[in-house]
Parts: C-alpha cells; structure tokens; sequence
C-alpha cells in the first residue's frame, strides 16, 4: 500500500519562480559590468550554464573556458558577492513573482498539515529575497531550507535531499520532491525521494523522455486555459494541481 503524503520538498529557482533568465542571468551580466569584464550571458549561453550548479560554480567555470586558466577564488568569490547583491535588488524591484499555482499549493499544503522544505543550489540570501516578496503565510508554510552553503556538493549530488530527509526525522516514506530540472530530478532520484518535475523556461525544451525518473512532467501547476498540460504521469483533471492528484503520483508503482 502506498504511503500517505506527509511532507513536500520545494526546489526554488525554476520551480517557486522563473528566476533563471530575468533574475540570476541579469544579475551575472551586471556584476560582470561593474567589475570592467567584457562578458555578457545571452539566454542561450546562459541556458547552457545551468547545466552548472551554482553562482560560484558557474562563475569559476565560465572563467576557466574564458581565460584558460583556473579563476582566482578571491575573485570568483567578489563577482559573486556582487551578483547576489545586485539579484536581491532585482527582486526587490518586484520583477519575479512565483509561479501560477505554486502559493495556493504551498498554503493548501500548510492547512493540510504538510511538512514542506525548501532544497536548493542557490544561496539563503537570494532565497529570503525572493520569499519576501510572495504572498502572506508562504514564507511560513516551509519548516527547513536546505541552501547552497550547507552542502559540500550540490545538485545533481543527492546531498541535499539526504539533508532534508534528516531534518524531517521521519523516513522517506510520503515525501515528494517538486523541481524544474534534470539536476534537480537526478539529486532526488539518488537520495531515492519520488518527483514531480515541473518544467520551467529553461527545462521546457528539453523531450520527457528526459525526465524518465520522474512520476510526472507537468508544464504549470495551474493554468488558466486547457487545463493542466501533463507530459508523463497519469492525467490531471481540472485547471489545478491539487494534494489529491500529488497523491496519487506515490500511489504509481
């Protein structure tokens, strides 16, 4: 039998927001700009980034192809100190609100009696950022966060994911794991949670084939039109993502 739904795990970028390209991408290029460095990500350079975990991962590795030398970590560490800061200016600004579905299924989540964490790459200062900004009692509904700087290894490492099952002191039994993307999707998949990928801008060009490990794909969490488009996964009636549907992901075999 399978188990009840007790808790969800949240990743952030790509899955609360689409915070990719207008976000992090923007805040990249203007500390690039502020530091007197020629480069400047376009959307398709970005895109292919991502497939980096990580600000300061990113940031190292772009230098390294650029220059073709290893990056100064002093260095490395300033460009990205800046980023952030220049990133929760962006999101003060208003610019990037959660994604449609995603506030009424966090606080129907809460009024359940859900446990919820927050397991992502990114940095607890980029996620205050965007949090401030979301619609009251959200901010709240997540009991732990499981941010860059408490791992040694980020996504698709696992790590996370083993992290968050500890502070839930509860087994894996009745987690779901929601995420955007193929790292994402790996690092549940090998701390052995089940997942919901729900594609983002930057993972919707990618086939489902890619995303085989996942008990569905779905392209929103709501839509106002058509109703939920589901690439894998067992049809979702209605124009919502709700518990009931979540539930029936851990009832697959």
């Amino acid at each position: 039998m399978a188990p009840a739904l007790t808790a969800l795990l949240w990743d952030v970028d790509g899955t609360l927001a689409e915070t990719e390209f207008e976000g992090h991408r923007v805040a990249f290029n203007r500390s690039f700009a502020a530091a007197g460095l020629p480069w400047r990500w376009d959307r398709p350079t970005y895109a292919r980034l991502l497939a980096v975990s990580g600000g300061h991962e990113r940031i190292a590795s772009f230098l390294q192809q650029a220059e073709g030398r290893t990056p100064d970590p002093g260095r490395v560490e300033e460009l990205q100190r800046h980023k952030q800061t220049l990133y929760t200016e962006l999101v003060r600004q208003g610019g990037l609100a959660l994604r449609p579905g995603v506030g009424r299924l966090v606080l129907a989540a809460a009024a359940a009696g859900l446990r919820q964490g927050i397991v992502t790459t990114s940095g607890r200062s980029a996620v205050t950022s965007l949090l401030e900004g979301a619609p009251p009692g959200v901010a709240r509904a997540f009991e732990f966060w499981i941010c860059g700087e408490d791992v040694a290894r980020k996504k698709p490492d696992p790590e996370a994911y083993r992290l968050a099952l500890q502070r839930l002191e509860a087994g894996d039994r009745g987690v779901l794991v929601l995420e955007d993307s193929l790292a994402g999707l790996e690092a549940a998949s090998g701390a052995g949670l089940p997942c919901l990928v729900c594609l983002s801008v930057a993972s919707r060009e990618q086939p489902a084939s890619a995303f085989s490990a996942a008990r569905a794909v779905v392209e929103n969490l709501e839509e106002a039109e058509g109703g939920i488009v589901v690439r894998k996964g067992p049809a979702c009636p209605g124009h919502q993502v709700t518990l009931s549907w979540l539930q029936r992901l851990l009832d697959l075999p």
